[in-house]
């Protein structure tokens, strides 16, 4: 799809979902976007965990029926709730890595995110459960993605996937907070101030692939910032955007030039959504979990430093999750769930 042709489809661009708008000072107490787990809870969690392992060895296998959490599911069915209509992002915490070790703290997240959600591959290796940790890639090779750059600092951008969850299992030796921004309220506040711009990111976008695409395939793809949808019940907003990656997009040849005019509405976006008063900031201490809504909300990351010789190495699993508060009919055709056409869903793997 042309970026045009993506233009001329949008017959208004005007503030959407606003209900779900927040700045800063609006989430200030991190009590109200935190779901502590009491001792019943992780009692209940530890029931779950050894039924699970009674079950099968091969945690992919895990569903949420295997993973009972008769007292603490509810209130992780309000939490994707929260997530999908309310704010977006929200913790959970905390359980005992320590205790546990990093395979049963995994297999307890596991069990969690399927009560939040089915997984979702997360690249072409299929995988399910990802690391993000220092795997030696670099920010300047072009087939590295974020979850596997060390240390750097990583800027806002949106996962493929209704929500994404991260689980710290050991926070490094300093850096490395997590940030969260409204990317729903940016959207607005450019629909209100600069509607011509904004109209700007509906029209489609080259990303780079990342080398991640079928043999034989484009190595690069389309996708608008915005998209308005009109679903079962309402009409809700979905926002993709990774900058880093739309201007990778430019190393191929074949792929569209971005205008002046594309850059100076990314531009416009990334100074709303990089404003202090526009995000939280958060630092995942081992065992706690962050979930965000990747159609509301964008999150990244501060550097960090890894201390190796004490074994102090920033280590965080991740899910990505497609949840049924979203039905087909409730997504657009380009946010459907990846299916078996999908060589990304050809293998089910952990990293």
């Amino acid at each position: 799809m042309s970026a045009d042709l993506g233009r001329r489809s949008v017959k208004r661009v005007t503030p959407l979902e606003t209900h779900a708008e927040w700045r800063a000072a609006d989430v200030a107490d991190p009590t109200s976007w935190t779901l502590r787990l009491a001792a019943a809870h992780l009692d209940e969690l530890d029931a779950a965990l050894a039924h699970s392992h009674v079950v099968s060895d091969e945690i992919l296998d895990i569903t949420a029926d295997d993973f009972p959490l008769p007292t603490l599911g509810p209130l992780l069915r309000e939490f994707v709730r929260e997530l999908i209509d309310g704010r977006g992002f929200g913790r959970i915490g905390t359980i005992d890595v320590e205790r546990l070790g990093p395979d049963n703290a995994s297999r307890i997240y596991w069990g969690i995110g399927m009560h939040l959600g089915e997984p979702w591959p997360q690249n072409a290796k299929g995988h399910l459960l990802g690391n993000v940790r220092d795997e030696g890639k670099r920010p300047g090779d072009p087939t590295a993605r974020g979850n596997e750059i060390g240390g750097s600092p990583l800027t806002f951008h949106s996962d493929g996937s209704d929500l994404v969850g991260l689980m710290c299992l050991d926070a490094g030796s300093s850096g490395g907070e997590s940030l969260v921004t409204n990317a729903l309220f940016a959207h607005n506040e450019l629909a209100r101030t600069e509607p011509e711009l904004a109209t700007e990111l509906y029209g489609s976008l080259p990303y780079d692939f990342r080398g991640e695409h079928r043999r034989g395939a484009t190595p690069f793809y389309f996708v608008p910032t915005f998209t308005r949808h009109v679903g079962s019940d309402c009409e809700r907003l979905f926002i993709r955007y990774i900058r880093p990656f739309i201007e990778a997009s430019q190393r191929h040849p074949d792929a569209p030039r971005l205008t002046e005019r594309q850059r100076t509405a990314m531009d416009a976006y990334d100074a709303l959504i990089n404003a202090p008063e526009n995000r939280v900031e958060m630092l995942l201490q081992p065992g706690e979990m962050q979930f965000v809504n990747n159609y509301h909300v964008l999150h990244g990351r501060r550097g960090y430093v890894d201390d190796v010789d004490v074994g102090r190495v920033r280590w965080l699993k991740r899910l990505w999750l497609a949840t049924d508060f979203l039905g087909p009919d409730d997504r657009p055709e380009r946010f459907q769930r990846v299916g078996s056409t999908s060589h990304w869903a050809e293998r089910r793997t952990r990293a």
